[in-house]
């Protein structure tokens, strides 16, 4: 048998949303607009659309469909008892508590039609108001047209898994999962300024930022809710300084009971589901939860992997990735017994211009990962034809301080944002590194001047550092670490979530994030770092929770990063068409230093690029397909 188990669930939701309340227009004629707003994220929801048009609200849905039926379809309204107009709700998104909550309204007086999670949510609204979000535990992001008196709530969820923007009006405000849903509207100018341009190239992740003028992030934990008065924010959730009082032992059981219990809820579905496995740690000890946890229903659990061509025979270690993934793959898939996959790439695959051009319509921004986006959307894109759901080790790091920064002693000690602190000790290329203004830049000088990025990643840390929650009597060290977690789990990690969302839901896979469940985000949070590390490595807690279902080299095995590939044929063909983009008109170009495009224009041979100039390659690419799709204006 392969890994879904049946429920009583009807239909997934982890589809994409659209809307527009305009309290001076009547939007009943809108179609057009709002299903063009929705049709940009047909990615989202493959499976069908759905629309809603009221006086001053219009609101779109994208479905995913895990089992088709009419009942979990959306928009989703109803007419409470005693009034007179309709509650409506989108939603995107999974609550994996539904059924506890289903029963308590039930005990209320609530009837169900249906068996979603997504009634559940409408009907939560119904008793709750917007502090449904508060006991809610999954990834969501969905918005709720409430007739009665004509306000609009957007809700997201509390590590901000999934994404949600809006965009306010002369007289309303309009909504999307992506940004490209609000840029689908003719009100709405696709123009960067250099706020925006700071944001994109200073690698910080501000909270509420999204690039575009005039557009917002819902803040992961909020709700926005917007009436005729205006907009007001309420936060329903944030990290707070708690004392711990386990012990060791407690704390390692603690973790272990979580993790069991967040790895059952995320393992209901009705379709064929999968985990991601890299053979480390994080992915290794969701795969043998899961399997486990399978092996008692007599289920049994499938992985995928990632590789490319000949990078096992022909691996360099390098300061980030020490050994290979496949053979720890490989022996953890033996291990606990799942049905596994490699997706091998090859580099033409790889560097296939309409691949780039996929992430970066997935992402609407020109980010710069190269291969690390595509090889992701490709390893996407394979799994969906065999499985709808993924698990992920996503943000384990950030949860239990896996990378290596978090244990540098310069880099604890530097004043700006540990990742750039990082790049910065290490230098070459990456995207931090344009955050130390250095004076190699490949980026034309006046742009570099103008955008000031090491004043503006300045100001975003100390706002950062405003934030962090303290506790009465903590030591120096502990307050060290815990800003530098705090600066993660609030910052860092929304980068990653943001990437896995829009790479899986580009082709309609559900990819679910077990290590950001909130309760365990909290517990470890809190947890002294003396803890955190008590074995004098990284990630402590989350080894010793799970070390009895590994295998020893794994349990062993030193953080390595989402795999790069190295194959010189992939440099090549890069490299080529960079020299295509030189040559053109693109407006990619206007950004950067003439005279290093000159150096770029005369190196022949993949081994004289190195990994800084080849990071600037994919970043050229990246920013020439950007200005294709979307047209920016800059200013």
């Amino acid at each position: 048998m392969t890994a879904f188990l049946r429920t009583s669930r009807e239909v997934t939701a982890v589809c994409g949303i659209s809307g527009w309340v305009a309290y001076g227009h009547d939007l009943a004629a809108e179609r057009r607009t709002v299903g063009a707003m929705t049709a940009t994220m047909a990615c989202r929801g493959p499976d069908a659309e759905g629309l809603w048009l009221g006086r001053h609200a219009a609101l779109g849905h994208r479905r995913l469909a895990i089992i088709d039926l009419p009942g979990g379809s959306q928009p989703m309204g109803t007419i409470p008892s005693g009034a007179e107009a309709e509650v409506v709700l989108v939603y995107s998104g999974e609550v994996y508590n539904f059924t506890d909550l289903r029963d308590e309204l039930r005990q209320r007086g609530h009837v169900f039609d249906t068996d979603s999670d997504t009634e559940v949510v409408l009907h939560g609204y119904l008793e709750w108001g917007g502090a449904v979000a508060e006991r809610l535990n999954g990834m969501y992001a969905f918005a709720v047209w409430d007739g009665r008196d004509e306000s609009l709530h957007l809700i997201r969820d509390r590590m901000g898994i999934k994404p949600l923007y809006w965009y306010a009006t002369d007289d309303g405000v309009l909504f999307g999962s992506e940004p490209k849903a609000i840029l689908a509207h003719p009100r709405v100018q696709a123009t960067v300024g250099t706020e925006g341009l700071q944001e994109l190239f200073g690698f910080v992740k501000t909270p509420g930022a999204a690039i575009w003028d005039g557009m917002r992030e819902v803040l992961p934990g909020t709700v926005l809710r917007v009436d005729r008065s205006g907009r007001r924010e309420h936060t329903y959730w944030s990290l707070h300084a708690i004392e711990h009082t386990d012990d060791q032992a407690d704390t390692v059981e603690h973790v272990r009971v979580l993790l069991d219990d967040i790895v059952a809820r995320q393992l209901v579905s009705d379709v064929p589901l999968c985990v991601l496995l890299s053979g480390g740690l994080d992915s290794s000890a969701l795969t043998a939860l899961a399997a486990r946890q399978l092996a008692e229903r007599d289920d049994t659990v499938r992985s995928f992997a990632v590789d490319f061509v000949g990078q096992e025979e022909n691996f360099v270690p390098d300061a980030m990735r020490a050994t290979p993934d496949a053979p720890y793959v490989h022996e953890v898939a033996e291990h606990v017994g799942s049905v596994h996959r490699d997706i091998v790439l090859d580099p033409a695959t790889l560097a296939d211009p309409a691949v780039r051009r996929a992430a970066v319509t997935a992402r609407d921004l020109p980010v710069g990962f190269g291969d690390i986006d595509q090889s992701l959307y490709l390893l996407f894109a394979s799994i969906r034809g065999q499985s709808t759901v993924a698990l992920s080790g996503e943000s384990a790091d950030e949860v239990f301080g896996g990378y290596a920064w978090f244990h540098d002693p310069a880099v604890q000690q530097a004043p700006t944002f540990p990742w750039i602190a990082m790049s910065m000790q290490r230098g070459g290329g990456s995207p931090r590194r344009e955050s130390g203004a250095s004076p190699s830049s490949p980026f034309h000088p006046d742009l570099m001047r103008r955008l000031d990025l090491q004043t503006y990643v300045r100001d975003r840390y100390h706002e950062a550092l405003l934030e962090v929650p303290r506790l009465d009597g903590e030591s120096e060290h502990e307050q060290t670490m815990r800003r530098i977690s705090y600066l993660h789990l609030t910052r860092f990690v929304r980068l990653l979530l943001d990437r896995k969302d829009r790479m899986s839901m580009a082709s309609g896979l559900e990819v679910r994030v077990p290590f950001c469940d909130h309760r365990l985000v909290e517990y470890v949070f809190n947890a002294p770092w003396s803890l955190k590390t008590f074995d004098g490595r990284e990630k402590s807690l989350l080894r010793h929770a799970t070390a009895d279902l590994l295998p020893r080299s794994v349990v062993d095995r030193v953080k390595s990063p989402y795999p790069s590939t190295q194959d010189a044929g992939y440099t090549t063909q890069i490299l080529d068409q960079a020299k295509a983009v030189m040559s053109s008109e693109s407006g990619a170009l206007a950004l950067f230093d003439s005279t290093w495009l000159q150096r770029l224009a005369t190196i022949e041979h993949p081994d004289d690029v190195g990994q800084g100039t080849r990071w600037v390659i994919e970043r050229l690419l990246d920013l020439a397909v950007w200005f294709e799709l979307y047209r920016p204006v800059l200013h």
